[in-house]
C-alpha cells in the first residue's frame, strides 16, 4: 500500500513579492552607498582644490613677512633709502619701492653680503592668458660696478594689483621716504594684495576680498645723538 508524499516536506521556494522586495532593499541601499562615496569624492577633490590654491598663497606671504621683517636701516652699510617715489628701475609694473633686507643665504656658491634688495611687481602671466602675476625682484651683488640685472621669482599668481601701506605711529600712508622721517623706516607695512578669483554675490558683481598682510618694522634707525649729563 502506497503511502501519499506529505506537501509540507517539499523545499519551499521565494515568491516574486519576495524577490522584488528584496531588490528594492537592495537598490535603497545601493544609492544610499553611492551618495556617500560620491559625496566622499566631492568632498575631497575640493579640499584638495582648496589647499592647491592655498599653498601659493602662503609660501607668498611667508616670503613678504620675511622679507618686511628683516629690514635693513637706511644708510647702514650698502643699504639704501626706502623712498616710494623710486618705484622702478626699468619693470613695468613694479608695485612696491626698494626694501633692503637681510633675508639673503650666504653659501660657497653665493659670495656676496647677507643684505639684498626686493621689490615686487605685478606682470603678464607667461602661463595663463589674460591672468597676471605677483613677482619678486632679487638684486644681492649691490657692490657691482655697474647695476646687474635682477633675479625674478614668481610668487602668486592671478593677482590683479598690489599695494603698500607704511604706518607712521598715526595713521596710514600711501607713501614713505625714509631720508625726510626721523625714524627712518616706517612703524609698520601693510601690504593688500587683490586676487581675480572674486564671491559673485546676488546682483551678479563680484566683490574682492583683498589679501592682507601687517609687518610690524622691528629695526630702529641708529643715530650719533648723545645725551651729556650736567651737574647742577
Amino acid at each position: 500500500m502506497r503511502t501519499a508524499c506529505s506537501n509540507t516536506n517539499r523545499p519551499r521556494g521565494f515568491t516574486l513579492l519576495e524577490i522584488l522586495i528584496a531588490v528594492l532593499i537592495f537598490g535603497i541601499v545601493l544609492a544610499a552607498v553611492n551618495t556617500v562615496f560620491y559625496s566622499a569624492l566631492r568632498l575631497r577633490n575640493k579640499t584638495t582644490e582648496s589647499m592647491e590654491r592655498a599653498l601659493p598663497i602662503q609660501h607668498a606671504v611667508s616670503i613678504i613677512k620675511k622679507d618686511l621683517e628683516n629690514l635693513v636701516s637706511p644708510g647702514e652699510g650698502i643699504a639704501g633709502e626706502l623712498q616710494t617715489a623710486l618705484t622702478t628701475r626699468g619693470m613695468t609694473g613694479q608695485s612696491s619701492p626698494d626694501f633692503f633686507t637681510s633675508t639673503a643665504v650666504i653659501d660657497s656658491r653665493t659670495p656676496w653680503a647677507e643684505v639684498q634688495r626686493i621689490s615686487y611687481f605685478v606682470a603678464d602671466s607667461t602661463n595663463v592668458h589674460g591672468q597676471r602675476d605677483l613677482f619678486r625682484s632679487v638684486s644681492r651683488n649691490l657692490l657691482a660696478p655697474s647695476e646687474e640685472p635682477p633675479a625674478l621669482q614668481w610668487l602668486l599668481g592671478g593677482v590683479d594689483h598690489v599695494y603698500f601701506l607704511y604706518l607712521d605711529g598715526t595713521a596710514w600712508r600711501e607713501t614713505w621716504d625714509s631720508s625726510e622721517e626721523e625714524a627712518g623706516l616706517p612703524r609698520a607695512v601693510k601690504v593688500q594684495i587683490e586676487l581675480n578669483s572674486g564671491v559673485v554675490e546676488s546682483g551678479g558683481q563680484k566683490v574682492f576680498a583683498p589679501l592682507e598682510i601687517v609687518v610690524p618694522v622691528m629695526t630702529q634707525s641708529r643715530t650719533n645723538t648723545t645725551e651729556e649729563a650736567t651737574e647742577g
